[in-house]
């Protein structure tokens, strides 16, 4: 008799994954005790890089026992994006990555940070398992992009996350000038991340590019204990403007009067 097919689990990862040298929380402080019990039961996963995922895995043993010994579970990196056309044509290299579940295992699908497939290359993975009719099912976590427009005060019925903006000068200046006129238009708030490192520079080209009377909001190190939320106007962080840490993630959300 055939095994039933699997199902893709997206298994969201903590936030203080991307926090520098931080210590590590305990995990059930961001986590759902339900989704570390299922994270641990699981042989077989799909990650974007093996050393954080063992990690991770680690974290979850801590609360949850593994249900196998962690140099016994699967654990295969995702396929780098291309970074030029063709696209289209990479189905291909996600077959191995789906013959766990069309064996009948479920598969867990493990992000850096936050939840699989939102700024986050799984989404491929997704994509590839719903054109297979296989059954895909998040699991609750957090998401610093939700979180952040939450903690904004900014418009949260339409919004629009808009990922990494360009770094060179001038094509930044740009992009943030069409994305504040598209802001004001819509009444939509526009999300936005960068690297950690690049916080200051992009903060900076916000506060020089958009307009006074624009609320800007900056949601430092979601979930972490020296993290912080802050909404003003452009104008008023002009007036104050912090110091933003090169090794926290943050994201940066706006809406224009």
């Amino acid at each position: 008799m055939t095994a039933a097919p699997g199902t893709l689990l997206l298994v969201p990862n903590t936030l203080d994954a991307l926090a520098g040298p931080r210590p590590a929380g305990a995990l059930d402080r961001s986590l759902p005790h339900d989704v570390i019990r299922r994270a641990a039961s699981l042989a077989h996963w799909v990650v974007e890089n093996a050393k954080s995922a063992r990690a991770f895995l680690k974290r979850v043993d801590a609360v949850a026992p593994l249900a196998l010994p962690l140099p016994s579970i699967s654990i295969v990196e995702l396929p780098r994006p291309p970074k030029g056309p063709g696209s289209a044509a990479r189905a291909a290299e996600f077959e191995p990555l789906l013959a766990p579940l069309l064996a009948g295992h479920d598969v867990g699908l493990l992000s850096e940070a936050g939840l699989p497939g939102v700024a986050d290359p799984g989404a491929a993975l997704v994509a590839a398992a719903h054109g297979a009719g296989l059954r895909v099912w998040p699991l609750a976590g957090p998401s610093a992009i939700t979180l952040a427009l939450a903690a904004s005060g900014l418009e949260g019925q339409s919004f629009a996350f808009v990922g990494y903006l360009p770094t060179e000068a001038a094509a930044r200046a740009a992009r943030l000038r069409e994305l504040e006129a598209q802001s004001r238009r819509l009444r939509q708030t526009q999300i936005a991340i960068e690297t950690p490192y690049r916080n200051a520079a992009l903060f900076d080209a916000l506060l020089a590019n958009l307009a006074p009377a624009t609320r800007l909001a900056a949601s430092v190190g979601l979930t972490l204990d020296d993290g912080w939320c802050r909404t003003e106007t452009v104008a008023r962080w002009r007036e104050a403007r912090p110091a933003l840490p090169g090794d926290l993630p943050a994201v940066f959300a706006w809406l224009a009067p």
